[in-house]
């Protein structure tokens, strides 16, 4: 209900449909095509998670961005939704502007990817879940700056904060992480930070 009295009050945003279960949002997606699904993860029946694959997993629903809805800010499955195809995630007690500004994010084209938990994801996931995965296809083909770019942006960081960090240009930074994503045939950065975790790939000093 509060969301959906946030997003009714956003003059630039419709409400086109709420689920109350992972299959029903399957249905629904289906049905209206939404720019933007938030879903929740923990929902009776098929979970969020479940919910996200089988969107993922038909061709034509994958103009639907989805933004993971979690209570606090990091749980089991917040990689995982990530690994699904989820474009991002955000707190459910966030302010209600940054709520807003998260759906137009995500159907901007951009990844809604929070530097603190992304670090966390990584610090909590990353090791184990690069051991358990087969190698990321494309990685060979990456330079090292590529390569570089990649995990900085697995860091959370935007391309302008890359470009401060290593003294480039804002362009620069940004050609790079689109040759990484062709390469790796990513659909958004929330992607690239998947491939990162699988690659293991880090920051030389952090």
């Amino acid at each position: 209900m509060g969301l959906r009295v946030l997003i009714e009050r956003e003059a630039d945003l419709e409400l086109v449909g709420e689920a109350g279960d992972g299959g029903g949002a399957v249905e629904l997606v289906r049905e209206t095509r939404p720019d933007v699904l938030l879903l929740d993860i923990r929902m009776p029946g098929m979970d969020g998670v479940q919910a996200l694959r089988a969107i993922s997993a038909e061709p034509e629903l994958r103009g639907t961005k989805v933004v993971v809805v979690t209570t606090f800010e990091l749980d089991e499955y917040v990689f995982e939704s990530l690994q699904a195809g989820a474009s991002g995630f955000i707190l459910k007690d966030n302010a209600p502007a940054e709520l807003a500004q998260a759906v137009r994010v995500v159907a901007a084209g951009e990844a809604l990817l929070s530097p603190s938990v992304t670090r966390r994801v990584i610090g909590m996931f990353g090791r184990h879940v690069a051991d358990g995965m087969a190698p990321v296809a494309g990685l060979e083909e990456l330079t090292p700056r590529e390569r570089e770019m990649v995990a900085w942006v697995a860091t959370g960081r935007s391309n302008d904060e890359i470009a401060r960090e290593l003294v480039l240009s804002p362009q620069t930074v940004r050609t790079h992480v689109s040759r990484a994503m062709v390469k790796l045939h990513a659909r958004d950065r929330a992607q690239l930070v998947v491939f990162a975790v699988r690659a293991g790939l880090t920051i030389p000093g952090r």
